[in-house]
């Protein structure tokens, strides 16, 4: 006898339904226990108050953890916008503190404020600019890092730059674009700071063997100094940065027998292994300074 294709058809839907049909046969009592128990389930939950309240709560809990998951996922997806708009506002609060501004002596004479503030004549001193690390190194003699800001976004050679946390370095380089900054990770680098408890200053630069450290030198043995103190940029830290920003830690006192000096260890507020953005200050007075203490300096000559 031939078979058709619609033989063959029917003959395929025929033993689909018969191993149907034999699966239940098989598993009968299991699918009817199954059955029984999920009506038990649905007459106990439902026509019970206080069945139903626990397992709201069970899963109300169980929602929640699975939201939560999905949560921390579509985070991590979503850090780099993060980590930009972190860094836009903060570039807008620290443009918006008033110790960015100074207000000039007018108890001799009146002075017009070419940048005014308010109506009390504070003009601002510091701009902040926010800004991209796009390159970084922790492991040579000289340590730089590179940001996707340059001259036509307004940042030039010696501005200060700055983490979340504290210092970073000064840039040394610019184009259109781009600057490279010296970090404190540079043998050349040198800040001059403060003991942010008691006030005595010294200078903060790096000896090139570990970038776990950075060290401040020619702090005076009266200084109360133990481990833990903080140490800032000092009142006299050039025109590249405010006074008070984070430098470091205290990590040890080191009693130069020979001298009448501490040197301390510090370890770097700042965690250059894994920098992302920075900020970077330009002084608007910076010109006027560096123009008052050249002439002076010729004058003492």
């Amino acid at each position: 006898m031939d078979f058709t294709r619609q033989d063959f058809v029917i003959f395929q839907n025929f033993l689909q339904v018969r191993n149907i049909f034999l699966f239940i046969r098989r598993y009968f009592n299991f699918v009817f226990f199954v059955v029984l128990q999920i009506a038990a389930l649905y007459i106990l939950f439902h026509y019970n108050k206080f069945h139903e309240a626990i397992f709201s709560g069970v899963a109300s809990e169980l929602t929640g953890n699975i939201d939560g998951k999905y949560n921390n996922v579509t985070y991590y997806f979503h850090l780099k916008k993060t980590n930009d708009d972190l860094a836009k506002e903060n570039e807008e609060l620290r443009n918006k503190l008033l110790s960015n501004f100074d207000r000039p002596d007018t108890s001799q004479k009146v002075v017009k404020d070419t940048i005014p503030y308010d109506s009390l004549g504070h003009y601002r001193k510091y701009v902040w600019r926010a800004a991209k690390v796009v390159n970084n190194t922790v492991s040579l003699p000289n340590n730089t890092l590179t940001i996707a800001r340059g001259e036509n976004q307004g940042v030039h050679k010696d501005m200060g730059v700055i983490s979340a946390n504290g210092v970073v370095g000064v840039v040394i380089n610019t184009s259109s674009n781009y600057a490279i900054v010296m970090s404190l990770l540079h043998r050349q680098s040198k800040v001059s700071a403060s003991l942010k408890k008691t006030g005595e200053t010294g200078q903060v630069s790096w000896d090139g063997s570990s970038p776990l450290y950075i060290t401040m030198k020619n702090v005076p043995k009266s200084a109360q100094v133990v481990k833990g103190d903080s140490v800032v940029t000092s009142p006299y830290a050039s025109y590249r940065f405010p006074q008070g920003i984070l430098i470091g830690t205290v990590m040890d006192v080191v009693d130069d027998k020979t001298s009448s000096f501490y040197t301390l260890k510090l370890k770097p507020a700042t965690n250059f292994f894994n920098v992302e953005f920075v900020t970077v200050v330009e002084n608007l007075q910076k010109d006027e300074q560096l123009k008052l203490q050249e002439e002076t300096s010729k004058i003492n000559q």
